[in-house]
């Protein structure tokens, strides 16, 4: 469903993604973790439409991404890590617009809009404006405008960040639903408890290159650790951040007792 062939982006003398090559079939829920700065959110832009790559290739069933990407942008649904709304508009009046830009018949996008709405709890500010939204309700919009035209492929970046826990449930609940019903899953996240627990398969970059691709388990007896955060911590060269921890606790500490 999802393929990449040494897709590769550079800015100037960066290179960001370092011929990354990843299959992802239908119904896998697939977890791309990564320090900051990795190259994962620009994997994502790229496999979006947002941002051309500089080498590579990449399909999404099977439509190239910028050969075809109008064909790619009609199936897939993208929560970006720091999403904008319109803020002028009313969560109805929103999700209408982005339903129509997908094609979407107004009843189906009303049926769509109802149902979301009951599940992800917001009928009752359905038809505010959103200016005044907190973070996790203008995030739960998001989520709904990236799943209302029924996408084949949906790309998550940071998609829990300013929910609150029943939601946060609900979200992973759903998620395994949808990859139940075939539905491909692009998960990146720095939260690896909820990874772990929700991803069918890891893949770790680190500095542009994949450095790890595999199950939870697999990538444990790898590296022959107890858990997905010691898995991540070795493959990243994370291993020196509990020393790190301490001596900055220590020097917060002695800074205290030193001043006046």
């Amino acid at each position: 469903m999802v393929e990449l062939k040494d897709l590769t982006k550079r800015f100037g003398n960066l290179t960001a993604v370092d011929r990354v090559s990843i299959s992802i079939p239908e119904g896998q829920i697939c977890g791309y973790l990564g320090p900051n700065g990795a190259g994962k959110t620009t994997t994502v832009k790229m496999l979006t439409g947002m941002m051309q790559p500089t080498e590579g290739t990449a399909t999404i069933g099977g439509y190239d991404i910028q050969k075809e990407s109008l064909e790619v942008k009609r199936r897939i649904g993208y929560v970006p890590e720091s999403g904008a709304l319109y803020q002028s508009l009313t969560p109805f009046e929103y999700l209408q617009f982005v339903g129509r830009l997908y094609g979407m018949d107004d009843r189906d996008i009303t049926r769509r809009i109802d149902e979301f709405s009951h599940i992800f709890q917001i009928g009752d500010r359905i038809h505010q404006r959103m200016t005044g939204f907190s973070r996790g309700m203008k995030q739960k919009v998001l989520i709904e405008s990236a799943l209302i035209h029924n996408p084949q492929v949906i790309f998550l970046d940071e998609p829990l960040s300013g929910l609150d826990a029943n939601t946060a449930l609900l979200l992973k609940r759903l998620l395994r639903h949808l990859a139940d019903e075939k539905k491909t899953i692009f998960y990146c996240s720095h939260i690896l408890e909820v990874v772990e627990n929700l991803c069918d398969r890891i893949v770790i970059i680190d500095k542009g290159q994949i450095v790890a691709d595999g199950s939870v388990d697999e990538l444990k007896n790898m590296t022959k650790r107890s858990s997905l955060e010691g898995v991540f911590s070795q493959l990243t060269h994370a291993e020196d951040v509990a020393d790190l921890a301490k001596a900055f606790s220590k020097s917060i500490t002695e800074n205290k007792h030193s001043s006046p």
